[in-house]
């Protein structure tokens, strides 16, 4: 069957996920039973499809290493406390699968698949010179998220690559970031990741010089760990030399150097007592593994560990926030205001987190404010901290701090989503807003204008 480049395979397996394969003929097995039962049957499936690489190009939902991920995600969120079957958890194990997996897609991509056939003829640079004619060519700001192998953590990355053609050809721009995309889409640090982009371009390109500037920003609450590394090749080795200040000065920005590589991923340098759940940690392994990582590799043994440190911050717990009310009997309150209430939590259904501010208005007398800044901050940690979605968190917000204000309240969340940049559409600079409203701020439109365009004033 091999000699022939052909095969036959039979499997059994469910009609549902037949029906996802379109490329598959069906063959009942007892032409007796009736129609309306095929959705609980099961068949035998004869796949008729060309050898690709002498193995059978499974569709990703069928795919082992998709399987393995679903089912590791699982262990994890019963860990945390949740319900799988929950409507808005049930497909969560699939989403986050599907995300991993994209977002380390690097290890299967090849720079020479990008390059070789990108390379183009162009007069004037045999010499490869820096200046006149042959000079340096620099491509700035190219926007990428990679994930951290130090605790699984997405962070953003925006790229800048200068380099002296030579040979007489140059590079097509486009190039660039997908060359720095197959090494993004792989568990990372940034020293390693600025290194590897470089030595491709010179490998393939073989340019006089590459420089490569990454700035890199990693999530920690309340905000992040900003770093930059450098990497040169050829011309660029010394970065004291005249065409790395050239370079820089293109770039438009200075080196910032006050966060080293030990610095970089805080839960490295946090240190917690509390040993992670054995099962928890077995099933972050196989999500190493699935990905084509090495677990027993040294920079990714701690791995599991941190990175369930961080989810369990996130965990379910049974019980809900209630306040005192407060009633008023005012017939004039003014609008008040608490505004830029920064928040982290984690999107339920891609477990990548999203972060933002909260804003909140509501009326009050000329007396004490009815909610003090450091309750506020309190109601929303708590509803962050959670496996949530924005429209929910926001809405939480106002039905609790709403008894507080005499049930008059507005609240905005403002947020980045994770998931909508590191993997999908990739749509860098993208945020959300959601608004919940109860009381007079539902039903007056004039006050709802007057928060909104307070919140304008505070950008």
């Amino acid at each position: 069957a091999l000699e022939k480049r052909f095969f036959v395979i039979r499997v059994s397996v469910p009609f549902l996920e037949i029906r996802k394969l379109k490329w598959c003929s069906v063959q009942r097995l007892d032409s007796d039973l009736p129609m309306n039962l095929l959705d609980e049957e099961h068949f035998n499936v004869e796949i008729e499809n060309g050898m690709k690489n002498g193995c059978l190009d499974l569709p990703f939902e069928l795919q082992p290493e998709t399987i393995a991920i679903q089912e590791a995600v699982k262990v994890i969120l019963k860990g945390l406390g949740e319900d799988i079957n929950r409507e808005g958890i049930k497909k969560t194990p699939f989403r986050v699968a599907k995300a991993l997996r994209q977002g380390t897609r690097g290890y299967k991509q090849k720079v020479k698949d990008f390059v070789q056939s990108a390379l183009f003829p162009e007069t004037g640079l045999a010499d490869g010179q820096a200046g006149g004619v042959g000079g340096l060519v620099v491509i700035r700001d190219l926007d990428h998220y990679s994930y951290c192998e130090s605790c699984l953590l997405p962070f953003r990355v925006k790229c800048h690559i200068g380099y002296v053609p030579s040979g007489g050809r140059v590079l097509g721009l486009s190039k660039f970031s997908r060359v720095a995309d197959v090494f993004a889409k792989r568990l990372q640090e940034p020293q390693r990741l600025a290194g590897e982009i470089c030595s491709a371009l010179q490998h393939w390109v073989e340019p006089s010089g590459v420089a490569v500037v990454l700035q890199c920003s990693h999530p920690h609450f309340p905000g992040f760990v900003e770093l930059t590394v450098t990497s040169g090749s050829g011309g660029f080795e010394d970065e004291s030399s005249e065409l790395w200040c050239e370079f820089l000065s293109l770039l438009k920005f200075k080196l910032r150097r006050d966060v080293s590589m030990k610095d970089w991923c805080p839960f490295v340098i946090e240190n917690s007592s509390k040993e992670a759940d054995s099962g928890m940690v077995s099933a972050v392994v196989s999500i190493l593994k699935a990905l084509g990582e090495d677990p027993s590799r040294k920079e990714l043994v701690s791995t599991p560990t941190r990175f369930l440190k961080w989810m369990m911050k996130f965990q379910y717990v049974n019980f809900e926030m209630k306040l005192n009310r407060f009633d008023y009997n005012l017939k004039e309150r003014r609008l008040s205001c608490e505004m830029n209430i920064q928040f982290w939590s984690m999107c339920e259904h891609h477990l990548l987190p999203f972060y933002g501010v909260v804003h909140i208005g509501y009326f009050c007398d000329d007396g004490p404010k009815a909610l003090e800044r450091s309750l506020v901050e309190s109601v929303v940690k708590f509803y962050g901290f959670k496996l949530q979605v924005q429209e929910r968190m926001t809405r939480q917000i106002a039905e609790t701090l709403s008894p507080q204000v005499s049930g008059d309240i507005i609240v905005v969340a403002e947020a980045e989503h994770t998931c909508m940049i590191s993997r999908g559409i990739e749509k860098f600079g993208s945020s959300t807003a959601t608004v919940a409203v109860l009381g007079r701020f539902s039903s007056d439109l004039s006050v709802r204008t007057k928060f909104l365009e307070s919140i304008q004033k505070t950008d």
